[in-house]
């Protein structure tokens, strides 16, 4: 029944896109022609059936590109900023194409460019528009129980324990588990109130008798054993079947995937900044943004410079050994906010609070982390970037590797002078643990947005340091 529902859903779906791209762009031309310009001689305006024959390009062009970004999907568990990422990225892409045919290829001179970019916006806004408000509705026709999908879980293990967990927790989604098979848990064992129905052996049985939309196989990895058995018997029954592997500490949540000659291999960790293209925009971004960071705190570094030597006896500058990129130390520059004292007291542990060490004006600097401000140097210098994970000493690094999993994973992009974590609270004295969560995150998910994005946060969230002592 879903499955009917859905074609039927996307049959709609298109017409209503197709219709949204005509009104949007009938509308572009009002505006651009009656509103805009009425009191102005239409003097070299092509006419109006000029403009209309585009119509034939758009309405079919457009939707063939929602297709091809994958729009016509379905949507239950999508973010909505990735379905309106994919609806501006479609709509990019097809004003390009227009552009290019009408003044590249037909040399069409006078067709007027405000028209085409009011119907950018036009189209982009009333197709977001019109799918968040679609997506509202969705959400709560099936928060009172209509439109759902029935699944039934084979296999009991942590992974079908948090798909449980997430279903439960995300009602507007639609789902409705009705139960889980399995060859060691006891049948009549609740989780969260989905029971286990009971072995595996009887799936060959249910499926027939059931009227179910999806099967998820959840085997725990003792299991794996007979999941090609289990594939087969599900895709005998026609029920569409998806797969949630148990060993989702040790991969991403979107792995890369590669094909060696017809054989899937799948990367544990796959770093985006292992591409060239990302590799150098983001040294870019960096030198750019070092460059102009020194300009602009130059007056700042001044002033804390002739602080610091006012204050106590001993370079301004701190140089400290950190562990960076691919494992290799370097040193890290920093105000000094302490008093002199020997390597080996000062290489012993972090400072704490109300720290006998720092002085005056270097409880100041730290708190206000302008102490961080010479690692601009150290980013033209290529140890570190704009935004990366924080580098740690090699003390540390020794002691964490063996204590938090995937702690060395850190290593594999540029430290950063702020990161993911910092702007989420976890910086001073604040749990490795999360730190490296975020971290892990942050390495996994790059692209140049999101560190534009934790640029903007460090400037409300980043510079008070609370946990700073």
């Amino acid at each position: 029944m879903i499955k009917d529902n859905q074609k039927i859903f996307n049959r709609l779906h298109v017409i209503m896109d197709a219709a949204i791209a005509a009104a949007s762009y009938i509308l572009a031309y009002y505006v651009k022609f009656y509103l805009l310009a009425r009191d102005l001689p239409n003097i070299g305006v092509l006419p109006a059936g000029d403009y209309f024959m585009l119509l034939l390009l758009i309405v079919p062009g457009y939707m063939l590109l929602y297709y091809y970004c994958n729009l016509y999907t379905p949507k239950r568990t999508v973010r909505l900023r990735f379905e309106v990422y994919g609806l501006v990225k479609a709509n990019t892409i097809g004003l390009a194409v227009i552009v290019l045919v009408l003044y590249w290829v037909i040399k069409e001179i006078h067709f007027s460019r405000a028209v085409l970019a009011i119907f950018y916006v036009a189209n982009v806004s009333l197709t977001s528009g019109s799918r968040i408000l679609l997506r509202k509705g969705l959400q709560r026709i099936r928060k009172k129980g209509y439109n759902l999908k029935h699944i039934l879980l084979v296999g009991y293990s942590r992974a079908a324990e948090e798909y449980i967990s997430r279903i439960l927790g995300s009602p507007e989604w639609g789902y409705v588990i009705c139960g889980i098979l399995d060859d060691y848990v006891p049948e009549g064992t609740l989780y969260k109130g989905v029971k286990v129905l009971g072995k595996i052996e009887n799936l060959g049985r249910i499926l027939p008798e059931n009227q179910l939309d999806e099967i998820a196989i959840t085997l725990s990895l003792k299991d794996y054993d007979d999941l090609e058995e289990i594939v087969g018997i599900c895709e005998k029954s026609g029920v569409h079947t998806k797969f949630i592997p148990d060993y989702n500490s040790l991969i991403p949540t979107r792995p890369y995937t590669e094909d060696l000659m017809g054989l899937p291999v799948i990367s544990i960790r796959y770093v985006p900044l292992t591409n060239t293209v990302n590799r150098v925009s983001k040294r870019l971004m960096d030198v750019l943004g070092a460059s102009v960071g020194i300009l602009l705190t130059s007056p700042v570094m001044l002033l804390a410079a002739v602080l610091i030597r006012c204050g106590s006896p001993g370079p301004v500058i701190f140089k400290q050994e950190r562990i960076g990129f691919h494992k290799k130390s370097f040193a890290m520059y920093k105000f000094r906010t302490m008093e002199l004292q020997p390597p080996a007291q000062e290489q012993r542990a972090w400072t704490v609070k109300d720290d006998p060490r720092v002085t005056g004006i270097g409880r100041i600097l730290r708190r206000t982390s302008i102490d961080e401000l010479p690692q601009l140097f150290n980013i033209l210098r290529g140890d570190m970037s704009l935004v990366g994970p924080r580098p740690e000493r090699p003390l540390f690094v020794e002691k964490f590797k063996e204590e938090i999993p995937r702690y060395m994973v850190k290593h594999q992009v540029r430290p950063g002078l702020t990161g993911w974590a910092q702007v989420n609270g976890y910086r001073g004295d604040t749990s490795i643990r999360k730190r490296i969560d975020y971290d892990i995150f942050y390495i996994e998910n790059w692209t140049l947005g999101l560190d534009i994005k934790i640029i903007f946060l460090t400037f409300f969230t980043g510079f008070i340091n609370r946990n700073a002592y």
